[in-house]
C-alpha cells in the first residue's frame, strides 16, 4: 500500500513483501533523505502519527527512527518530534543527488601490473581441458578424507587451539618430506600457509624491501612475479638453458632467487646437481635467498625423482615451498614453507601478523591422512595414471595437429608443453581455443621481458581418454583453420 507521508513523500509498503515492515520502513525514509526528498532540518511526524498514518505498530515506527537516529540520519531529543539531521545527503553515503561527485578510488600500481600479461585469467565455472595445474578430483578418496575430517573437527580444539603450525602435521609432512624429497630440517621449521602462493608471497615480505631486485626463471611461474612486485621487488628475468636457470656472466647481485628445480615452470626441463651446486655457491657469495618450488614433484614418471635443492644447502638460504593442491585435488588448498633454522621465530610472527594461518582442523585432518599412509598410496596411484594420460595426450595431440605442434613429454608434473611453429601467435591460439571451448595458457606470457618462443601450456592429469581426445580434436581443428598452409 501506497501512503503519503503528512505532504512529506510518498511511502509504499506491502503487507505480502519479502521484507519486513519495518525494514521497508527503513529503505524507504533511509532513500527520502539520501535523494534530498527530507531536507536536512526537516521535522517528522511523532512515531505515532507515523504509524497512524502508515496503519503499522508504535513499535515498528520506533524502531526504525532510533535505528535511523543512530546511524545519523535522524536527531531525536526527548519531547520532540524527529529531525533530518543537517549533515549532507553526500555524507551519509550517497545517493543520486550526490552520484555527480564520487570518484572511483584509486588502486595501487601493483594492482593495475595484475592486468599485465605475466598472471594467467582466472578460470571460472567448471574447469575444462587442458586447464593447467589441476588434479583429478575423481581419483582422490574422498570418503577416506572425510573421516580423517570428521575426527579432526573433534578433536582440534583440544590440541592448542593457539598454535598456529599444528605439530602433528609438521611432524607428519616433514617425514613425508625427509623420506620422498630429501628435505633437511626439523619439524619447528615447517610453517603451515593457506596456499604455496600465500607462502611466496609472506617470503618475499620476510626476505625483501622496497627496490630490492629478485631474480625470476623466463619463462617463469607468473604468480610468483605477482607476489614479488606485490613487495615492490625488481623482477629481472633469467633465461634458461637445457640445465634449467642460467647465472652466466652477469653482474647484477639479487636478493632473492626464484626457482623450480625439480620441474621447471613451465619448460619442464630438470636442474642437474652441477648447477645446484652452481646455484648455491653463487647465492652464498651474495647473501641471496633462494624460494625453491617443488610445486608437483611428487610425480615422475621416468626414473627416480631428483632429490631437492633444499638438501644440499649448507648455508641456510633455501625457502623450500610445496602444497597439496596438486597432489590432492584443488579444494585442499594448503601450501607449506619450509625457513632455514634461524628464521623460524620471525616466520611465525610475520604469519600471525599477516593472516596467513590454515585452519586447526583442516591441518589435524592431513596429519591423520599423511601418517595412515593415505596420502603416499594416492600419490603411488595416480602417478601410474598420470604418466599414461601424458603418453596419451602426446599422442592425440600428434595426430589431431601433425607438425603445427611440437610436444617432448616431460619427465614428471602435470602439465606439458606443446611448442608452435615460427609466426604463430599462441595468444590468438588461447582466446581461439578457449571459445571453443578449451582452456590452455600461452607460453608467451610466462617470459619475463623478451619473449623467445610460443607455444601452448596444457595439463593433463586431471582428463581421461574421451576427454583428451574431444581436447585434442579442438586444438587440431582451430589450428588447421587458422594457419592452414
Amino acid at each position: 500500500m501506497r501512503q503519503v507521508l503528512s505532504g512529506l513523500i510518498d511511502i509504499e509498503l506491502r503487507q505480502r513483501g519479502e521484507a519486513t515492515l519495518t525494514r521497508q520502513l527503513y529503505d524507504e525514509l533511509r532513500k527520502a533523505i539520501l535523494d534530498g526528498a527530507l531536507k536536512p532540518g526537516r521535522r517528522l511526524p511523532s512515531s505515532r502519527n507515523l504509524a497512524c498514518q502508515l496503519k503499522v505498530s508504535r513499535n515498528t515506527v520506533s524502531g526504525v527512527i532510533d535505528q535511523l537516529a543512530m546511524e545519523g540520519y535522524l536527531d531525536v531529543a526527548q519531547g520532540r518530534r524527529p529531525i533530518v539531521a543537517a549533515a549532507k545527503p553526500a555524507l551519509l553515503g550517497g545517493g543520486p543527488a550526490s552520484s555527480g561527485a564520487r570518484r572511483k578510488v584509486p588502486i595501487s600500481r601493483w594492482a593495475k601490473g595484475l592486468e599485465k600479461a605475466h598472471w594467467p585469467a582466472i578460470d571460472e565455472g567448471l574447469p575444462r581441458p587442458f586447464q593447467p595445474g589441476l588434479a583429478d578430483a575423481r581419483e582422490f578418496p574422498h570418503e577416506l578424507w572425510a573421516r580423517c575430517l570428521r575426527r579432526a573437527a573433534r578433536i582440534a580444539p583440544s590440541r592448542g587451539a593457539q598454535t598456529l603450525n599444528r605439530p602433528s602435521l609438521q611432524a607428519a609432512l616433514l617425514k613425508y618430506l625427509v623420506e620422498h624429497r630429501g628435505v633437511r630440517a626439523e619439524p619447528r621449521q615447517v610453517i603451515v600457509m593457506p596456499s604455496a602462493q600465500a607462502a611466496i608471497a609472506l617470503v618475499a615480505r620476510v626476505v625483501l624491501d622496497a627496490g630490492d631486485l629478485v631474480w625470476l626463471e623466463s619463462p617463469g611461474y607468473g604468480g610468483a612475479r605477482a607476489a614479488f612486485e606485490a613487495a615492490d621487488a625488481r623482477v629481472s628475468g633469467v633465461a634458461l638453458d637445457q640445465s634449467g636457470l642460467s647465472i652466466g656472466h652477469r653482474n647484477d647481485r639479487p636478493r632473492l632467487i626464484f626457482v623450480t628445480p625439480s620441474h621447471q615452470y613451465p619448460t619442464g626441463r630438470l636442474m642437474p646437481v652441477s648447477r645446484r651446486q652452481e646455484l648455491l655457491a653463487f647465492a652464498a657469495s651474495v647473501g641471496a635467498a633462494i624460494i625453491e618450488d617443488d610445486y608437483d614433484s611428487e610425480f615422475h614418471y621416468d626414473g627416480r625423482p631428483v632429490a631437492a635443492l633444499q638438501g644440499l644447502d649448507e648455508t641456510g638460504s633455501v625457502f623450500y615451498v610445496g602444497t597439496f593442491a596438486k597432489s590432492t585435488f584443488a579444494d585442499i588448498r594448503l601450501g607449506y614453507v619450509v625457513v632455514p633454522e634461524s628464521h623460524v621465530g620471525i616466520f611465525e610472527r610475520a604469519q600471525r601478523h599477516s593472516g596467513h594461518i590454515a585452519a586447526a582442523p583442516l591441518q589435524e585432518a592431513l596429519a591423520e591422512f599423511i601418517e595412515d599412509g593415505h596420502f603416499a598410496a594416492h600419490i603411488r596411484k595416480v602417478t601410474r595414471l598420470y604418466g599414461g594420460r601424458r603418453d596419451y595426450l602426446v599422442r592425440a595431440l600428434t595426430a589431431a595437429a601433425g607438425d603445427r605442434l611440437s610436444v617432448t613429454p616431460p619427465s614428471g608434473g602435470m602439465q606439458l608443453l606443446a611448442y608452435l611453429g615460427s609466426g604463430i601467435d599462441d595468444c590468438d591460439v588461447t582466446v581461439r581455443l578457449n571459445a571453443a571451448g578449451v582452456t590452455v595458457r600461452p607460453l608467451s606470457r610466462q617470459f619475463v621481458g623478451k619473449v623467445v618462443e610460443h607455444g601452448l601450456f596444457l595439463g593433463f592429469a586431471a582428463w581421461n581418454a574421451g576427454e583428451i581426445d574431444a581436447g585434442a580434436a579442438v586444438i587440431g581443428d582451430v589450428l588447421r583453420k587458422r594457419f592452414a598452409r
